[in-house]
């Protein structure tokens, strides 16, 4: 066998009252596409950073073609052939493609004075053309898609002469034709004997492309498997130390429930055309389709966040008008946002803040006080009941794993008593055991006969989720399945089709 691009040896890692990797190993070998899972804490990311020089190991070793070395910073790890792609891309959309890919390290000309674009772009070119990337680097990159912006940060990448890739959450905003161009470019990659660290909360993915898994739990490595020789219920419950359904137990959806949320013909720009559903007490509606569908601008339009040309809202039978946020949180309709931390959380405030935010007037007196003990007796209820894990009320929302930020942001519209509630890709970025957690939640508020709209990208989430589907293709709803009949295939033919269509269902 041939000899590990990287191999990690008894490596530990602490941060102040935090012991953050203890005696992990590791190995990367060329051509290899290698995931590394595990919940939010389990220390994933501070392994990648102390191979990308972003942290300093505090003892153990790390090898670069069997010979030991030393990573001080991340420029010392990109001499050593070590890239890391973050979810959070590095890119400036003032600048081309080309710059952003050379930037520091651009060709010259006169004497080094002046830029010479030409072979900025025709080395970008080469590049292109050998993971053949069809678009132009002369283009500025906040005109691009996010899979072509994460399509550059690859090439960036690999200019530097790397041969140890770290993409993590590479797939995390991608629909799913670009997340297969994303894997074409990694096994083209993997052919070429360049070594992948792959990191993603998506367990569909990780038999798709992985070569071998690593699983680490609680700042420890657990275990190695080749992907031919295990299967998803083996690594999740090695990953959570239990034995754990990613999969929600459906109820039953009677076809008497009550219609309570009817839109008809919601028109915007060149954005939504005549978009048009009903959702009933009690059940689960997905949304689906591919990236710039119109999903969260329908979510959105209907919320009162964006404003609509034309179209029809009814609530509970009754026609209502919508044109600010406002407007529906007093329909009782709450809209959790797919970016919850710069639209549904005020992250630098406490839990009990946030949870208490939406129903201030509920909770302040005729004087204009707020009633602190009202507060954060709704705080610790909604704790309780939601199993929110936090040291206290007083917490920072900042400070909360994912999926116990996405709790705080349900809280705060349980609190206002919302029924109708829009869920927008509400397991994004969050573990496998906190996924497991909102699906248990959505689930229990469905039960309790909220209506959840739930927008996915991830088509097994969707399938797995919902009673009823509806799917958007280029601002139009295009079809519509009952749970018991709808497919990958289906929806997928659903989400590329451009004319609008009769329900399939009803």
């Amino acid at each position: 066998m041939a000899e590990p691009l990287i191999s990690v040896r008894n490596l530990n890692k602490s941060f102040p009252g935090v012991h953050a990797l203890k005696d992990v190993h590791f190995d990367l070998y060329p051509g290899e596409v290698h995931t590394l899972v595990g919940e939010n804490g389990a220390g994933k990311s501070t392994l990648m950073k102390v191979l990308a020089g972003v942290y300093q190991k505090d003892s153990g070793e790390i090898l670069i073609n069997g010979k030991p070395v030393e990573i001080p910073n991340p420029r010392a790890a990109q001499r050593l052939g070590i890239s890391i792609i973050h979810q959070e891309l590095n890119l400036m959309n003032h600048l081309t493609a080309a710059q952003n890919i050379f930037i520091g390290r651009e060709p010259k000309k006169y004497l080094g004075l002046f830029l010479d674009e030409k072979q900025l772009n025709s080395k970008t070119r080469e590049l292109f053309s050998l993971l053949k990337i069809d678009f132009d680097p002369r283009v500025k990159i906040g005109e691009l898609t996010i899979a072509k912006q994460q399509m550059a940060e690859i090439v960036k990448a690999l200019s530097f002469n790397a041969k140890i890739l770290i993409m993590d959450e590479p797939t995390a905003a991608l629909n799913e034709i670009e997340i297969e161009e994303l894997f074409g470019i990694i096994r083209h990659l993997r052919s070429q004997g360049v070594g992948i660290i792959y990191i993603s909360h998506r367990m569909d993915e990780l038999f798709q492309i992985s070569d071998r898994i690593t699983v680490m739990r609680d700042g420890q490595y657990i275990d190695t498997l080749k992907v031919s020789e295990t299967n998803l219920d083996h690594v999740i419950s090695l990953m959570v130390g239990r034995k754990i359904y990613e999969s929600a137990p459906q109820i039953d959806l009677a076809v008497n429930r009550p219609v309570v949320l009817k839109v008809s013909g919601l028109n915007q720009g060149k954005t939504l055309k005549n978009v048009s559903f009903e959702a009933r007490k009690g059940e689960i509606l997905g949304f689906a389709g591919l990236m710039g569908a119109g999903r969260t601008e329908t979510a959105r339009a209907v919320f009162g966040a964006d404003p609509i040309d034309s179209g029809e809202i009814l609530v509970n039978g009754k026609k209502v008008t919508i044109r600010h946020p406002s407007d529906a949180v007093r329909h009782g309709i709450g809209y959790l946002s797919e970016d919850r931390k710069r639209y549904g959380l005020a992250v630098g405030m406490d839990i009990e803040t946030n949870i208490a935010l939406a129903s201030m007037q509920s909770f302040t007196n005729f004087g204009g006080f707020i009633n602190t003990k009202a507060t954060q007796k709704a705080g610790s209820d909604m704790i309780q009941k939601l199993s929110i894990r936090t040291p206290s009320l007083s917490q920072k929302a900042k400070y909360l794993s994912g999926g116990n930020q996405q709790k705080v942001v349900v809280a705060k519209w349980l609190i206002r008593n919302c029924d109708i509630l829009f869920f927008d890709e509400p397991t994004r970025g969050i573990d496998v055991g906190a996924k497991q957690e909102i699906y248990k939640l959505l689930n229990e508020l469905a039960e309790a006969g909220k209506t959840i709209i739930m927008i996915s990208s991830e088509l097994p989430e969707i399938l797995r989720m919902s009673h009823r589907i509806v799917v958007m293709c280029e601002g139009r709803v295009t079809g519509e399945l009952l749970a018991s009949e709808a497919t990958q295939e289906k929806i997928m033919k659903l989400a590329t089709q451009r004319e609008s269509m009769v329900k399939t269902a009803q």
